[in-house]
């Protein structure tokens, strides 16, 4: 019988999901590791801060595995004055304080959640990312996340305990909030958008397959001590996604195909060159290696997560 499993974040966008699927699958002996933001529930363990102070001591009897997702995410206007020590204060070093506590533990198995930008910021055109590539992350997240990644295979080494990385791209699903949601918005008023000739090729995961995938990773024995890349394995445009989620509103598409030449000279002139590169840039990735170690396929498609976004309630 599996031991206990700890899990980080559980009140977050994708903890919240992997605690209440593991619930479902009757995992009985569940530990959720939360801040004190009220509405405790019986298996919550609070803590003030996940950092390198934090002890773990009071929960780590008897755990098998723990999965950490709780993380300081990626911010897009950082107003701290050193947001990469910041990044590092939760990102590393609170992850590889609760790695050691683990393995001094006795803990069989660490599974993190990371992110794609560890691999980088895009693609360039029928090139994805793949799982070992070398580590090429540009900002102050992603250098976090990969510094983990390092200090937690590090740890692995020396006590022999399992770790398992996922890298996760856009994640998005009921729930989900900044430049998804506003895209779900547009998709909503439906108003005609200049982003109908749009043809690069970018991957995401429906929040439903990465908590499928975490789920695998907590007991799969092919699992240990690999990194795995997550997605729908179906890569979209822009133009398709919008096209997805205006339908997915009960709407029919009003998309003006306005040359992706045109858009880059607009957002020159208007300083939005940042955001015009992100919709038409490219953002792939090769998942061959996670289906063929696990056996595994995204329960999911495209089609249907977006759905259930505009169907979820609440």
């Amino acid at each position: 019988m599996l031991k206990r499993i700890i899990i980080t974040g559980c009140t977050g966008f994708v903890g919240s999901q992997v605690l209440k699927r593991l619930k479902q699958d009757s995992f009985l002996d569940i530990k959720s590791v939360v801040r004190n933001f009220g509405n405790l529930r019986p298996d919550d363990f609070v803590v003030d801060n996940i950092d390198c102070n934090t002890d773990y001591s009071k929960v780590m009897q008897n755990v098998g595995v723990i999965v950490h997702i709780a993380a300081r995410v990626h911010v897009m206007a950082d107003t701290v004055a050193d947001p990469l020590d910041e990044y590092r204060a939760v990102n590393v070093a609170g992850t590889l304080n609760l790695a050691r506590q683990a393995a001094a533990s006795g803990v069989k198995r660490f599974v993190f959640v990371s992110s794609i930008k560890v691999n980088g910021e895009a693609t360039s055109e029928n090139k994805a990312f793949r799982y070992d590539d070398t580590p090429t992350p540009e900002d102050p997240y992603s250098i976090s996340k990969a510094e983990a990644e390092s200090g937690l295979k590090q740890i692995s080494a020396q006590t022999g305990m399992e770790v398992v990385i996922i890298r996760p791209p856009l994640v998005y699903g009921p729930g989900v909030k900044a430049n998804f949601a506003a895209m779900m918005k547009l998709a909503r008023i439906n108003l005609p958008l200049p982003l109908g000739a749009i043809h690069n090729k970018r991957s995401l995961v429906a929040l439903d397959n990465l908590v499928d995938l975490i789920v695998t990773c907590i007991e799969h024995p092919n699992a240990a001590n690999q990194t795995f890349l997550v997605s729908d394995d179906q890569d979209v445009s822009t133009t398709e996604l919008l096209q997805m989620m205006t339908r997915a509103a009960g709407k029919m598409p009003r998309l003006l195909p306005v040359p992706v030449s045109w858009l880059k000279l607009a957002g020159k002139v208007t300083g939005k060159q940042a955001v015009i590169d992100r919709l038409c840039g490219n953002l792939q990735l090769d998942i061959s290696h996670t289906k063929d170690t696990l056996d595994w396929t995204p329960p999911v498609t495209v089609e249907e997560g977006i759905a259930r976004c505009f169907t979820a309630k609440g």
